[in-house]
């Protein structure tokens, strides 16, 4: 905090459910009552790892950051942080651009309707699963795009298409193959 010029920070969130990260957590548990953190989460935790961290910790995460999009919907993984109290956070909302999202014949449909873009519809869909979406764009016009997605809602029709679009896995990253275990244990940042 001291490099960054703050006295505290908004939210600090571990980024992957590997190594010690039951240290990480106490320690961040211990700043958090400190005061230093306003909120603490994780990051990548499925739904196991993160019922494990919620049942074994003093604080229950504030967030989980997971890729959420329509091809990887996580429904049953919302269904945990819902139990647990954990707000889900959608990195990669806009699927990175995989899949052809914006030519996708389901979602241009819908967009078309409401006259909206691809992006706009797949960001208000997250927010009407309940989930905080945080798109990447370094373009003004797609920034101010991507925050105009609060006059309109979607039908449970167009909800219920864009569930059929789930493929029910990442095809960004496996976090169950050893080879990206062993490539997340890789990163040292601190030598």
């Amino acid at each position: 905090m001291d490099k960054l010029g703050l006295e505290y920070l908004d939210l600090y969130l571990i980024h992957q459910p590997f190594n010690d990260y039951y240290g990480s957590w106490r320690a961040m548990e211990e700043l958090y009552e400190e005061g230093k953190i306003r909120a603490i989460g994780v990051s990548n935790f499925y739904p196991d790892r993160l019922v494990d961290l919620c049942v074994n910790a003093r604080i229950i995460p504030a967030v989980n950051q997971v890729e959420i999009h329509p091809f990887f919907q996580q429904d049953e993984a919302l269904k945990i942080m819902k139990e647990f109290g954990v707000q889900p956070q959608a990195w990669g909302p806009l699927a990175e651009g995989k899949h052809g999202i914006f030519k996708n014949e389901i979602l241009t449909s819908i967009a078309s309707k409401y006259g909206k873009t691809v992006a706009q519809v797949v960001l208000r869909w997250n927010v009407q699963r309940g989930v905080v979406v945080i798109p990447k764009s370094t373009r003004k016009e797609r920034i101010e795009e991507n925050l105009n997605i609060w006059d309109f809602a979607l039908s449970d029709e167009d909800m219920a298409n864009i569930a059929k679009l789930d493929l029910g896995h990442s095809e960004i990253i496996d976090h169950f193959s050893p080879e990206t275990v062993k490539w997340l244990n890789g990163w040292k940042i601190h030598e």
